[in-house]
C-alpha cells in the first residue's frame, strides 16, 4: 500500500515538474517574441542621421512617423547607449497605465511598454516615464545598475525622442523612494523657488553625489521602476536636458 502511494506521490510530482518546465519555457518563448517586436521597431525607426558634431558622433535621430501611424498613443523613443533600454514609450492621459500590460499592438503583455505619466506634457518640466523592471534583464531593469557610480559614469545619458525632436539628458541623481513621494506629483513646478526645492530634494537623497545642479527653466526627465522589497519602492534615475 505504502509503495502505491509513493509511486503516486513521484508520478504526481513528475507531472507537476514537467508543468512548470512547459511555463517556463513558454513564458521565455513569450518573452523573446516580445524583444523580437521591440528589436523589429527600432530597426524600422532607425536613422544614420549624427544630431550633433563631433562629440555627439554616437547620438543618432530617429523617424518615429512610423510608429505614430501604426499606433497614436506612441509619442517618443527612450534609449540609453549600451544597455537594453531602448523602447517606444506611450502616453494615454484618458488611461495613464492603459500599456502596463499590453505591447505595442495593445495585445496583453505581462512586459508591457514604458509610458509617461497620463498628467504630463511633452513641454512638462518634469517628464516622467515608467517602466518594468524585468527579471528577464528587459524594461527598465537596467536601472538598477545605477545604484553604482561606476555604471553612472559610463552611462551618463538618456536620449529622449519625440516628434519635437531629439533630447538629450545627463543623469543628475538616482533615488529610491516611495510611489507616493511627491516626486511623483511633481510636474510642472510653480515657480523658481518650487523647481528648487525638489531638485534640491533628489540631490539630497541621491544615492551619490553627481555635481550637477539643474537650473529652473531645464527640463528633467524622470526613469522610474520598481525595485526593492515593498510593493510601493521604486528606484529613479533622473536627468536634466543638456
Amino acid at each position: 500500500m505504502k509503495r502505491k502511494i509513493l509511486l503516486v506521490l513521484i508520478a504526481v510530482l513528475f507531472l507537476v515538474m514537467v508543468g512548470a518546465c512547459v511555463l517556463l519555457a513558454m513564458i521565455l518563448s513569450r518573452g523573446n517574441d516580445e524583444e523580437q517586436a521591440f528589436e523589429s521597431l527600432s530597426t524600422l525607426v532607425a536613422a544614420g542621421e549624427s544630431a550633433g558634431g563631433e562629440e555627439d558622433a554616437a547620438i543618432f535621430t530617429r523617424d518615429l512617423s512610423p510608429l505614430f501611424e501604426q499606433n497614436s498613443d506612441c509619442v517618443g523613443w527612450i534609449y540609453i547607449a549600451d544597455t537594453a533600454i531602448d523602447y517606444p514609450v506611450m502616453h494615454t492621459p484618458y488611461d495613464p497605465e492603459k500599456y502596463l500590460h499590453l505591447n505595442f499592438e495593445e495585445k496583453y503583455s505581462y512586459a508591457g511598454v514604458p509610458f509617461l505619466q497620463g498628467a504630463d506634457r511633452l513641454d512638462s518640466d518634469n517628464l516622467l516615464i515608467y517602466g518594468h523592471n524585468m527579471k528577464n534583464g528587459t524594461m527598465f531593469h537596467d536601472l538598477k545598475k545605477y545604484r553604482d557610480y561606476s555604471y553612472y559614469a559610463t552611462h551618463p545619458l538618456i536620449e529622449w525622442e519625440t516628434a519635437n525632436g531629439l533630447q538629450v539628458f545627463s543623469v543628475f541623481a538616482v533615488v529610491r523612494l516611495k510611489s507616493d513621494d511627491a516626486w511623483y506629483s511633481f510636474m510642472d513646478a510653480a515657480d523658481k523657488a518650487e523647481f528648487d526645492e525638489q531638485v534640491a530634494r533628489m540631490l539630497k537623497s541621491s544615492l551619490y553625489e553627481i555635481g550637477i545642479v539643474p537650473q529652473y527653466g531645464q527640463q528633467l526627465l524622470t526613469l522610474s521602476t520598481c525595485h526593492g522589497r515593498s510593493k510601493s519602492d521604486r528606484l529613479i534615475v533622473v536627468g536634466v536636458e543638456l
